[in-house]
């Protein structure tokens, strides 16, 4: 029997070393694995940090893929990937690596202590909907358009990488 392949986006982000390598080194490690599909992918972002710790602006981007892992094991799966590609425990918000969120799961709501889905602060967040608005400005997020959602939020600080990010040209189209 085929696999039922499940549309799922991902974002992913950090400000530690090489941070636009770790994103696309992330998305090359996922796409290798056979379980999940990178598709489009948009372009990498600097943006401000996040939150109340004092820290350097961040690489930020978004990926449309497809998987057939349940949300449980995709959760799994990234945060493998996060600890493979060196993150470690740390201050909430605070400096980090590598960071993958499942921001959108073919529609799917899960609410979960350590997993919820669309991502809870997904229409809070200008670094999420700029890069997502890039590759996906038509999907709907919990009954919002996400172009809609990122024209509708202040984008101050987010812009795009200074040179072309390692992450453009990895998706499959």
């Amino acid at each position: 029997m085929e696999p039922v392949w499940i549309e799922i986006a991902l974002g992913l982000g950090g400000n530690v070393g090489d941070a636009p390598g770790a994103i696309a080194e992330a998305l090359r490690i996922l796409a290798a694995r056979e379980k999940i599909r990178i598709g489009r992918v948009s372009a990498i972002y600097r943006t401000p940090p996040w939150g109340p710790v004092a820290q350097a602006d961040f690489a930020n981007a978004c990926a449309l893929a497809q998987t057939t892992l349940d949300p449980r094991a995709l959760l799994n799966e990234v945060k493998a990937v996060e600890i493979l590609l060196g993150r470690e425990p740390g201050l909430r918000w605070g400096p980090r690596r590598i960071d993958i969120d499942i921001l959108f799961y073919a529609g799917l709501s899960v609410d979960a202590p350590d997993l919820v889905i669309p991502h809870a602060s997904l229409f809070e967040r200008a670094f999420v909907l700029v890069p997502l608005a890039e590759i996906a400005p038509d999907l709907v997020i919990g009954g919002k358009r996400v172009a809609d959602a990122a024209a509708a939020i202040a984008q101050e600080g987010v812009t795009r990488w200074e040179t072309r990010g390692p992450a453009e040209g990895m998706a499959e189209d």
